[in-house]
């Protein structure tokens, strides 16, 4: 498969700023460039080791010492942020006083409660369309269980999501070892499962209940003479508005699995899972081929699972560690921004309910209480 035949050819060049290119900010890079008619035409990466890794992927982009230098840049089209986590509300404050432009902006969208409020005056007057990227909803397994649960299940009323994992990889200045940056693990990595949970769901949370901690990552480390406090496992009760309840299980000392991610919706008829495997750059090669991605129907009557795989293209696969994800979610951001469709498919609100459920799960973790979502969400 070529690239050339990744993405529908336009005749007008999309040309993107980039905010931040550590390793996340690559993976968009390589996914940016499988798209027919886009560019990078300027990055902003204060970290030496990251512009020249960005480099080999946008070896035309202007480099830019600062967020107003990227803005200076005639040509750009749309914005990338995909800095650290706790920088994101103050460079989209940034930007819509300087230069509003469409934006697809890094999960998760903060990382304190108090960041709410200022999403909330953000999103009432922006006038560009903004993007989160909860790249989850993409994988092709995913995506698939999402597009056939309610047939599948006949009204999704037990969903579970468990994820087995490696632990947190290091990040430039090692910022995401630490709550006060990330938001704490079940906002920086539950983000895109509690997207999903409401998504799956069509409900909003109304209380959460969770335990966990730090097991076994991180324990030996310190920076500056401080030991991470990152949590690296729980388990977090949501239930929703509708009445239906559904459950994660988190395990970052787990990589030895054969699936990272198993999804499983259950209904009265029938129930539906998906199983994604990690990174394939993880995958032991004594072990021969990465797994397959699957999705399983199994219906009550007549009984009898289906299993489906749900290969991924290898070019695709290749350009990040996310099952192929980030490629098909710039390709709903890229019609976005050539006014093919009208809103984003992951809004700002959603970004925001993400998060509060992230928080409410830390919160309830550390207190050792059941947390209500009005206690946080205000009137999201």
């Amino acid at each position: 498969m070529t690239t050339q035949t990744l993405a529908r050819s336009e005749t007008r060049t999309i040309t993107y700023g980039i905010i931040g290119c550590g390793m996340m900010g690559q993976e968009h890079l390589r996914n940016i460039a499988l798209l027919d008619n886009t560019a990078v035409g300027a990055i902003f990466e204060p970290d030496a080791e990251m512009r020249a890794h960005a480099r080999q992927f946008a070896p035309n982009a202007q480099f830019v010492d600062s967020i107003e230098a990227l803005l200076d840049v005639a040509e750009i089209d749309c914005l990338l942020i995909a800095s650290p986590n706790f920088r994101h509300v103050e460079q989209l404050q940034q930007i819509a006083g300087t230069r509003p432009l469409p934006v697809l902006v890094e999960k998760p969208l903060f990382t304190d409660p108090d960041h709410a409020a200022a999403i909330d005056a953000f999103a009432e007057s922006y006038p560009a369309p903004v993007w989160v990227a909860m790249e989850y909803r993409y994988m092709p397994p995913v995506a698939k269980l999402l597009e056939e649960a309610e047939a599948a299940t006949g009204g999704v009323k037990m969903l579970t999501i468990r994820e087995h994992r490696f632990p947190f990889l290091e990040k430039v200045g090692d910022w995401n070892r630490f709550n006060r940056y990330t938001g704490g693990t079940f906002v920086e990595k539950c983000c895109h499962f509690f997207d999903l949970m409401r998504l799956t769901l069509k409900s909003d949370p109304v209380r959460v209940m969770a335990m966990g901690g730090q097991a076994a990552n991180h324990l030996e480390e310190t920076y500056a003479g401080e030991t991470p406090d990152i949590f690296d496992h729980g388990y977090v009760m949501v239930e929703f508005e509708s009445g239906v309840r559904a459950m994660l299980e988190l395990c970052m000392f787990a990589e030895g699995s054969r699936y990272q991610e198993e999804i499983s919706a259950v209904g009265p008829t029938g129930k539906i899972e998906a199983l994604v495997p990690g990174p394939g750059r993880f995958w032991p090669a004594h072990l021969g081929a990465a797994p397959v991605p699957q999705v399983i129907v199994s219906p009550r009557e007549p009984k009898g699972p289906e299993v489906r795989e749900i290969p991924v293209d290898p070019t695709i696969l290749e350009a990040g560690d996310h099952n192929g994800s980030t490629f098909y979610q710039h390709r709903g951001f890229l019609e976005l921004v050539r006014g093919e469709r009208e809103v984003p498919e992951v809004s700002l609100l959603d970004g925001k309910w993400a998060v509060l459920m992230g928080l409410a799960a830390q919160r309830s973790m550390t207190e050792g209480r059941a947390v209500d979502l009005r206690e946080l969400a205000g009137d999201a």
